[in-house]
């Protein structure tokens, strides 16, 4: 189970995990909070990648051995438009708040889903004490998964908001920036391998391939980067 953070770095890495090692991947990809919930309710996995705190949370709740868990990689929130659309000012709080005000649409991730990005934002738009005013024009993708930026290029929105990883995976859509500094929220994705894992060494091989200088390059194409 991963985060859909990371679908577009599985997507290129995957096939090449799969040939070096001879493992075959299944992988579910989902909001981080949601999936983490399904291992804390008794689902099996070998691997789980998730925020820090999600997994953190399964390491109290005896569902993750201390010591089974590696910070991949970290990512910040940004916003997109569509593809060839003029670039908004997001330079600044004040600037970013009257460019949130002009748009006719924005989406960003359901805070119901149990994604960081959706969670925050909300309470983003709490702070620039706008909440109810995007509340009527705010399109939001399927709760439990889904791309904010897929909304640029069906024309349904103006403005997305989610992780820069989710950002620039969608087609059609292009990366204006990060969130202004004062608004960012850094998320730490995790890799954690459950103490139901059937394959627990099939886990840590990929862990382990997943922190290889080719998958480091990988990622940082896809907007996210090493460390915590």
């Amino acid at each position: 189970m991963m985060t859909q953070a990371l679908q577009s770095v599985m997507e290129e890495l995957g096939p090449k995990f799969e040939k070096a090692s001879g493992y075959k991947l299944t992988i579910t990809f989902g909001v981080s909070g949601a999936l983490a919930k399904r291992i804390q309710d008794g689902e099996t996995a070998d691997l789980l990648v998730s925020t820090r705190n999600a997994v953190d949370g399964l390491i109290a709740a005896g569902k993750v051995a201390p010591g089974f868990d590696t910070t991949l990689a970290r990512s910040m929130v940004g916003v997109a438009v569509r593809r060839g659309a003029q670039k908004p000012d997001i330079s600044t709080t004040d600037a970013f708040k009257r460019t949130l005000l002009g748009a006719k649409a924005i989406s960003y991730a359901d805070p119901a889903g149990g994604g960081p990005s959706g969670a925050h934002f909300a309470k983003v738009l709490e702070r620039l004490e706008i909440a109810q005013e995007m509340k009527a024009k705010t399109v939001f993708p399927p709760v439990g998964g889904g791309l904010a930026a897929r909304f640029l290029v069906s024309g349904e929105a103006e403005i997305a908001v989610q992780q820069i990883a989710e950002l620039i995976s969608a087609s059609g859509a292009e990366l204006v920036g990060p969130l202004p500094s004062d608004l960012q929220l850094l998320t730490i994705y995790v890799a954690a391998i459950p103490i139901t894992a059937r394959g627990p060494e099939a886990a840590d091989e990929l862990v382990r391939f997943l922190q290889s200088p080719e998958a480091l390059a990988t990622m940082k194409a896809k907007g996210l980067e090493s460390g915590g």
